[in-house]
C-alpha cells in the first residue's frame, strides 16, 4: 500500500477560553510502512471528548500535551490493512489512541483487538469504550456503590453520565440525572429508565430541584459537570456520601479561577468522601467490565445514543460541539466506511 496519503487534524495554536476553528488545521501526510512487528490500520470511527481540552495546554498533566503542528491524538477504530505483526492479521478491528487522522502506523502492541459481537465497532469508543469503563470504574471502584442506594449524576445524558445511570438502575438504585434540554430528559426517563430527569436550565434553583427529587438524600454523586452542580449534590448528600469526581466540563474553558461551592464545610459535618479519579488507573479491571456490560448489551438492557459528524475534517466541529451541548450521547467522527478488507 505505497503513496497513501492521510488527512490529519493538527493544532495550529493554543486555545485561549472557548476552542476556534482557527486553533485547528486539516494537513496531508505520507502513510509511513508498517516495519518488523507493526501494522498499518485505516480508521472507521474516532473519538472526541472533553478530557482533550486540557491537553491542548502546555501544561504537566496526566497526560502529555498536545504540540503545535502536530497531530492530535484520541481514541479510534479501525482496521488492520497491512501487517508485519504475528500478534494482528489483516482485517482485524482494533481499538487505539491515534485518532484524528485516516490511517495509523504503529507498534502492534498499540492496537487491541474489538469483538464485534459484542456490539457495533464505534460502541468501542463509548458503552463499551473508555467512557462506558469511566462510569463503571466510578461508580463501583471509587463511589463504592451498593445496590438499592440513591445516586445522582450530573450530565447524565452523555456518553459517560448515561451509562452510570443505566448501571446504577441494573443495581436497584434510585437515579436522578439532569440534562440540558426536555428531550434529553425525555431519553433518561423513558429509554433509559431513570426515576428522575432535571432540566438544569429550565429548572429555576438547582438546589432546590436537586433535593426536591431526593427526599431521603443522595448516598452516591457522579461528578460530570462541577459548579452549581456540585453545591447542589453536596447540599443534598446523605451523610457518609461518596462523590466520584470525573470531570467538570463547565471549567474547562475557563481562563480566570472561579469561586468554589460555598458548602464545603458540610464534608466535614457529614462526613463526605470526594474522591477524583483518572480510567486509566482501572484498566487492570477491564474483565470485570466486560463481564458486567456484556449481558447489560446482549439484554437490550443498556441503551446509548450517538451524535456522528461525517468526515475527518469535521473532528474539529465535532469537538466544538462538545462544549455547546450539541452532542446527545457519544460525540463520533466518523472518518471511512467499514469495509471488507
Amino acid at each position: 500500500m505505497s503513496n497513501l496519503s492521510s488527512k490529519e487534524i493538527r493544532l495550529k495554536a493554543r486555545p485561549v477560553g472557548m476552542p476556534k476553528d482557527s486553533d485547528f488545521e486539516v494537513a496531508s501526510a505520507d502513510v509511513l510502512q508498517p516495519g518488523d512487528g507493526e501494522v498499518l490500520v485505516r480508521n472507521i470511527w474516532m473519538s472526541v471528548d472533553p478530557y482533550m481540552r486540557g491537553r491542548m495546554m502546555d501544561r504537566e498533566s496526566y497526560v502529555p500535551p498536545f504540540q503545535i503542528g502536530k497531530p492530535l491524538e484520541g481514541g479510534a477504530i479501525g482496521q488492520v490493512v497491512e501487517s508485519k505483526s504475528d500478534k494482528l492479521k489483516v482485517g482485524t478491528y482494533v481499538n487505539h489512541m491515534w485518532g484524528w487522522r485516516e490511517y495509523a502506523t504503529g507498534p502492534a502492541a498499540g492496537f487491541t483487538p474489538v469483538d464485534p459481537s459484542l456490539g457495533p465497532i464505534e460502541a468501542f469508543l463509548g458503552t463499551l469504550g473508555m467512557p462506558g469503563m469511566t462510569a463503571w470504574a466510578g461508580l463501583f471502584k471509587v463511589a463504592n456503590l451498593k445496590d438499592g442506594e440513591t445516586v445522582f449524576v450530573s450530565a447524565a445524558s452523555g456518553a459517560v453520565g448515561s451509562v452510570v445511570c443505566q448501571l446504577a438502575k441494573a443495581h436497584g438504585c434510585y437515579v436522578v440525572g439532569s440534562a440540558g434540554s426536555d428531550e434529553k430528559c425525555k431519553w433518561l426517563e423513558e429509554v433509559a429508565g431513570i426515576d428522575k430527569a432535571i432540566n438544569y436550565k429550565t429548572c429555576g434553583d438547582l438546589t432546590k430541584a436537586v433535593a426536591d427529587a431526593f427526599p431521603k438524600g443522595i448516598d452516591v454523586y457522579f461528578e460530570n459537570v462541577g459548579g452549581k452542580h456540585l453545591e447542589a449534590a453536596i447540599n443534598a448528600m446523605r451523610p457518609n456520601g461518596r462523590a466520584a469526581l470525573c470531570g467538570m466540563i463547565e471549567q474547562y474553558n475557563d481562563t480566570e479561577p472561579r469561586p468554589g461551592p460555598t458548602n464545603l464545610i458540610q464534608i466535614v459535618g457529614k462526613s463526605l468522601r470526594l474522591q477524583g479519579f483518572i480510567v486509566s488507573n482501572y484498566f487492570q479491571h477491564m474483565g470485570e467490565f466486560f463481564a458486567e456490560m456484556g449481558p447489560l448489551i446482549q439484554s437490550g438492557k443498556m441503551k446509548w445514543e450517538e451524535t456522528v459528524e461525517e468526515g475527518i475534517e469535521n473532528a474539529p466541529k465535532a469537538f466544538l460541539n462538545l462544549f455547546k451541548g450539541a452532542n446527545f450521547g457519544k460525540m463520533l467522527v466518523k472518518i471511512g466506511p467499514d469495509k471488507a478488507v
